[in-house]
């Protein structure tokens, strides 16, 4: 059990220019390019681990697949949690052993499922009968964990409906898992991605550790708690460091599950979000009418070339201008896209510099997850999102 150790600095709102932002200062870019620093994810790949202690840590590939990170996180020994065959491939390519890949996704093809049991992978996630039923015929004799769905967090981006099953469904499950031949060896869930404060997870782990303890008394020995994601990355609202937010979290853990046996975290975002920024430009600046409260800020990345989380304005990413000495006021940001729905903040208007104009350059930052893979092929024609990595 891992004792909580002491709060390390929380995230605050002083700026400290990263490595890649420095790089993009540096140096010109033709178009939208994501610059990422692999040695900011082994720290955090570290500092997580202190806090996780026993705890495996399971990358969630889908956050960003790129090649260099896979292949340092398999250097530092992480798992990963894929969600297709092409992660699983991606991943045995670059060293991983399909012991340490789990196939999380709950929706998988019966192909996929045989490619993944034929690989080595194990390790299955469901949350229905016909899920389970895939599983048996194509992975005989597999371990699976029951993906559960818990009510609403206080994340900025819930995860909840889509994905699990209803927590009185969860044993049902399990026994019919049982008469398939497969092993139900545990449970999963996920709290909600970017949930700033460990103490958002009280609730969450409340209902899952009563499913833990009524699947144990209907004769289920479960040894595998799969926490899954969630850990969260600065976006300019105070955080948590990430080594006290692990800790606090497995304390949580401890005090209502107890000696699990197996514990797996997936963190995505947590993982990678901070090594990345983007070098982007500003193509015009404008205002609708004479009284148009708020000027229109349009830039050469969107919604639809890596801007994706922006919707609903769940995601709100911080931004770095040459202007930033200059009085800045309200405005409206948007992409370049010939689609109306590609307004990134206008909600909740984001203050720029007054003396913004087209063709100045722009960084935003801390965007390293979910954004080069959110990158549309070519959608109006323009270019998916470069990437550039700086290594060692």
């Amino acid at each position: 059990m891992n004792a909580y150790v002491a709060e390390f600095p929380a995230r605050d709102s002083v700026r400290r220019e990263s490595r890649v932002e420095t790089f993009i200062r540096q140096n010109d870019f033709d178009r939208p390019t994501l610059v990422l620093d692999i040695d900011r994810v082994a720290d955090q790949f570290h500092a997580l681990k202190a806090g996780l202690g026993r705890a495996r840590i399971h990358y969630a590939v889908k956050a960003n697949p790129q090649r260099e990170i896979i292949e340092r996180l398999v250097h530092l020994g992480s798992g990963f949690d894929a969600a297709s065959r092409a992660e699983i491939e991606l991943c045995l390519s670059l060293g991983a052993h399909p012991d340490h890949i789990s196939f999380g996704n709950t929706v998988k093809k019966a192909r996929d499922i045989a490619f993944a049991w034929n690989a080595g992978v194990t390790l299955f996630a469901a949350d229905a009968e016909q899920e389970l039923e895939k599983i048996a015929e194509h992975a005989p004799g597999a371990d699976v964990y029951i993906r559960l769905i818990v009510d609403a967090s206080e994340a900025d981006w819930p995860l909840s409906r889509k994905f699990g099953v209803a927590r009185e469904g969860a044993i049902r499950l399990m026994d019919y898992a049982v008469s398939l031949g497969l092993a139900p060896v545990g449970l999963s869930f996920h709290v909600g991605s970017q949930t700033k404060r460990a103490e958002m997870w009280t609730a969450t782990l409340d209902q899952v550790a009563a499913v833990w303890q009524a699947a144990r008394d209907a004769g289920h020995d479960l040894r595998l708690l799969n926490i899954g994601g969630g850990f969260p990355a600065f976006y300019g609202e105070e955080i948590q460091g990430p080594t006290s937010y692990a800790a606090r979290v497995m304390q949580l853990i401890a005090e209502r599950f107890g000696d699990v046996p197996e514990i797996m975290a997936e963190p995505g975002r947590g993982l990678v979000a901070e090594a990345g920024a983007i070098a982007a430009e500003v193509l015009l600046v404008s205002r609708k009418s004479d009284n148009d409260m708020h000027r229109w800020v349009y830039l050469d990345i969107g919604k639809f070339s890596g801007l994706a989380e922006t919707m609903d304005e769940a995601i709100r990413y911080q931004f770095l201008t040459e202007r930033d000495h200059e009085l800045s006021g309200p405005c409206i940001l948007a992409g370049p896209s010939c689609d109306s729905a590609d307004v990134l903040y206008e909600k909740r208007p984001v203050d720029l510099p007054l003396g913004l104009r087209a063709g100045d350059r722009f960084i935003i930052r801390n965007c390293g997850a979910y954004t080069s893979t959110y990158a549309s092929i070519g959608f109006n024609g323009f270019p998916p999102l470069d990437v550039v990595v700086l290594g060692d």
